[in-house]
């Protein structure tokens, strides 16, 4: 469960209806100051529409960054107002990750939100070898999805960066998620690492890399949740379906956090939920020295609050970055 903390609540707009799990997440930031967030490229309605919303949450305080007559426009011909907010001109999408990017470096931001621009181009910048965002820490994506039919919100990760990552990669992909869950207010996060089926096998090297990861985890290589693997899907999600197949685990049908095999696996998982089981999401990308609001162009306001959401939750309750 998300676990709100103690504080006096704050004047807000009315948030958006969610499930329970959404709602608990949101109700989670309310005693919380707002996070200094660069807004990359904010040149369309719902990216800077979305940043306006997560101001009036109280969830993040934006300087937006990105060409200053095409915001201005948009702001105007979708009635939006952006009096008062800081606007740090630039030349173009890439341009403007620059931009934004730098102004973490500078300690003026405390976190990323992408707007209007491909994935890609802001990545390319926070991973620079120069001027960019990078830890120790490999970044990766997690989806945070309040699912009608599970009764907290489940994470899935990697299903956006990382496309094919190797153990080590893994364990950085499953410390990030871990991390993010505690900052959500689950002490002892339950990780289920996903395959194709619940035994080892060599012909299938996630199962391997699943059992290696446990016993990573056992020797404290990973820190800070509880994991099995190799688990299937319904092994992962069902108690039922494990308890038929004789499966003795804790974390099998009570898992907050499902680790894909790869990044095909991941996205296909967290959109058959989205699109088929009705689930709300959000998403966040972790590793970096702040967290990155990455959401897709097809995401409605609710995705773009609760991506805000988590990223406050990160900063004002976790470490205010990933690595620790």
């Amino acid at each position: 469960m998300i676990i709100p903390v103690q504080g006096e609540d704050k004047d807000r707009d009315e948030l958006p209806e969610c499930g329970p799990g959404f709602t608990a997440i949101l109700a989670a930031t309310t005693p919380l100051d707002p996070i200094v967030t660069a807004v990359v490229h904010p040149c369309d309605e719902a990216s800077l529409e979305g940043a306006l919303a997560a101001r009036d949450h109280s969830l993040i305080e934006p300087i937006l960054v990105g060409p200053k007559t095409r915001i201005e426009q948009v702001a105007r011909d979708c009635d939006l107002d952006i009096k008062g907010l800081e606007i740090i001109s630039a030349e173009h999408s890439h341009d403007a990750a620059k931009r934004a990017v730098s102004l973490v470096r500078e300690g003026r931001a405390e976190a990323l939100m992408k707007g209007a621009l491909h994935t890609d181009e802001i990545m390319s910048e926070i991973v620079h070898r120069d001027r960019g965002l990078r830890t120790e820490r490999r970044m990766s994506h997690v989806f945070v999805l309040d699912v009608p039919r599970y009764p907290k919100p489940l994470l899935i990760t990697d299903a956006a960066i990382n496309i094919y990552p190797d153990l080590l990669t893994k364990a950085d992909i499953i410390q990030n998620s871990i991390e993010l869950a505690h900052a959500m207010g689950v002490d002892l996060p339950k990780v289920a690492i996903l395959s194709a089926l619940e035994t080892i096998s060599p012909k299938i090297p996630s199962t391997v890399e699943a059992g290696a990861l446990c016993k990573m985890a056992d020797r404290g290589q990973i820190s800070g949740g509880f994991l099995d693997g190799p688990l299937a899907f319904d092994n992962a999600v069902s108690k039922e379906a494990a308890d038929t197949k004789g499966i003795v685990s804790d974390v099998a049908g009570d898992p907050d956090i499902l680790v894909a095999p790869d990044l095909e696996a991941g996205n296909m998982m967290a959109k058959q939920l989205i699109y088929l089981a009705g689930a709300d999401a959000a998403g966040i990308v972790l590793g970096a020295r702040v967290p990155v609001m990455l959401t897709s162009r097809a995401d409605g306001m609710l995705s773009r609050i609760a991506s805000a959401a988590l990223a406050q939750l990160i900063v004002r309750r976790g470490s205010g970055k990933t690595v620790l």
